[in-house]
């Protein structure tokens, strides 16, 4: 072997050690430690715009300079600013003159950024799913004037049975058992905005929702948050009504909820006027926010491809805390988002300390009010630091395992674009598979920061747990997701449990740096399947050296 194939050799296994001990700084103990950390009582359950945020923004700065990175944002600065406007809303909601009880009866609040709102009488309709989808040939709304009144809505798609075989749900409709935009709260309440509804009441039905009611409460009955320049239009009043409540008004209207959910599984569905009226009143205070996006870049060795970049991204809120709370008060968000922000500051420690920069540029994000609405990678991507057309793909992080490794990780939006190849070759190497997420009808893929970047044509990756435990019985995964669903989601007692296994998260973290670096190094881009709605933008919008 000549003198410059021996350098040449030395060079590839140098550079193979490197990698190696890279991937080998991500372990357990110091994802565990940082975890600690962020979900401690110090950070005040990281809500946007309270001492919690300050505390959050200035370790997450401080952890990022200690590994050598840059700072990401405009003109050396490693936050964006996100102006967001928060709301405190006191609403009070009656059916002919009786008062509902807020929040066993109802969580509601006022969309509209005015010091008060009252509706002294509206109609009341119900719209079945509230779904307008011309695709389908789906009109929920049949043409019945909406506008001045409220508006009672299923929450999710319509489930509508395949005709030969009722047991399962119709292909043909809403991609069947996988919930598509229509079933996702936000649609519901933008359609009922865009028709002139004074007011859009949901109605929570815990299986169809994904999340007990508790987490409407802990999530929507206190101060919320809207970026300060959404131009979007909307209704006076937005909220949800308990399962209780509404069967006790449809009843008294002469119709079961069951019989509701049936007739309004077809699309010949007509929206039809409740007896009573309502009336809604509603005081709002309001307060600007200046809340932070944190940047950090590792740039590209290649001084072409160098422009063009790649995203990990991964949210660093969660809820804060709430004074009106018995006993503990703080929302810590260990598993939601802690966790995840722990698995971005390792992935960011690992590729700065790997010794050789990949050839593209890469964007450690974590964004702020993903608990608020997407609120932080929706202003990144109107307002992109690197233009969209120059960033090859999102690798998103909302959660990771926390209780062993498995045989499989689960893609949620699954046979989206061309990165679950690279993610597959990955997980393959470490004798596991890909595989769908397991309950699509969940709407994850519309709940995470991912989506946000999606719509503007940008591929992303949003993996999470796999649901096949190595030297567990069948069936623990779905036992442990359902079980933090029920007793820690959006609660105080989302905290680190002292049975954590964070092997499962390392090995994860693994596969999702194994597809940045194949991503920094590929001749192409990643494409967007065929079908794929996103495709048309980035398309359109593809920028080439």
């Amino acid at each position: 072997m000549g003198l410059k194939w021996c350098y040449l050799a030395f060079v590839l296994l140098s550079s193979a050690f490197l990698q190696t001990r890279a991937a080998s700084s991500i372990n357990a103990n110091d994802l565990l430690r940082q975890t600690r950390v962020l979900a401690s009582d110090a950070f005040e359950g990281r809500s946007p715009g309270s001492p919690g945020e300050e505390t959050t923004v200035a370790y997450l700065i401080n952890q990022f300079r200690s590994f050598g990175l840059k700072p990401g944002g405009v003109n050396g600065s490693w936050t964006q600013t996100v102006p967001i406007v928060g709301v405190t809303s006191e609403v009070r909601f009656s059916l002919d003159g009786q008062a509902l009880s807020g929040p066993q009866d109802f969580v509601a609040w006022s969309p509209s950024l005015t010091r008060r709102v009252e509706l002294a009488s509206s109609e009341l309709i119900c719209v079945g799913y509230g779904v307008s989808a011309p695709e389908y040939g789906w009109d929920d709304f049949k043409g019945v004037n909406v506008r001045g009144k409220t508006v009672l809505i299923l929450v999710g798609d319509p489930p509508v049975p395949d005709p030969k075989n009722p047991k399962i749900l119709d292909p043909a409709f809403f991609k069947g058992t996988a919930m598509t935009y229509y079933g996702r709260w936000t649609y519901k309440f933008e359609e009922a905005g865009r028709r002139g509804a004074a007011a859009a009441i949901l109605i929570h039905e815990t299986q169809a929702a994904a999340y007990p009611w508790f987490v409407v409460l802990n999530s929507w009955n206190g101060e919320r948050f809207d970026l300060e320049d959404d131009r979007s239009v909307k209704t006076q009043i937005a909220g949800w009504m308990s399962l209780e409540r509404t069967r006790s008004l449809l009843e008294s209207n002469g119709m079961t909820y069951e019989k509701l959910k049936e007739s309004a599984l077809r699309p010949d569905f007509k929206p039809f006027t409740l007896k009573q009226k309502t009336a809604f009143t509603s005081s709002q205070t309001f307060r600007s926010v200046q809340s932070r996006n944190v940047l950090a870049q590792l740039e590209g060795r290649d001084p072409v491809a160098r422009k063009e970049w790649i995203l990990y991204t991964s949210h660093w809120d969660h809820l804060g805390r709430d004074p009106r709370l018995k006993g503990d008060t703080i929302f810590n968000g260990a598993a939601d988002n802690a966790i995840g922000t722990a698995g971005l500051l390792e992935l960011a420690e690992s590729f700065a300390r790997e010794g050789r920069r990949p050839k593209r540029s890469l964007l450690f994000l974590s964004v702020t009010a993903e608990e608020r609405g997407l609120l932080g990678s929706a202003y990144y991507a109107a307002n992109p630091v690197y233009p969209l057309n120059r960033t090859l793909a999102v690798i998103n992080m909302d959660g990771l395992n926390q209780w062993g490794r498995t045989r499989d990780i689960r893609i949620v939006g699954y046979g989206s674009s061309s990165l679950e190849d690279l993610l597959t070759t990955a997980a393959r190497k470490q004798g596991r598979v890909t595989l769908p997420e397991a309950h699509p009808e969940r709407g994850m893929f519309y709940r995470s920061d991912h989506f946000e970047f999606m719509k503007k044509g940008v591929p992303s990756l949003y993996a999470t747990s796999g649901m096949d435990f190595r030297d567990k019985p069948d069936g623990y995964g779905e036992m442990k997701v359902n079980e933090y669903i029920d007793r820690d989601y959006h609660k105080v007692s989302d905290e680190v449990k002292p049975d954590w296994d964070l092997s499962g998260a390392v090995e994860d973290l693994k596969l999702l740096q194994a597809v940045g670096r194949g991503l920094s190094t590929s001749q192409s881009w990643p494409k967007w399947r065929v079908g794929s709605e996103f495709k048309a933008t980035r398309d359109a919008d593809q920028w080439r050296r």
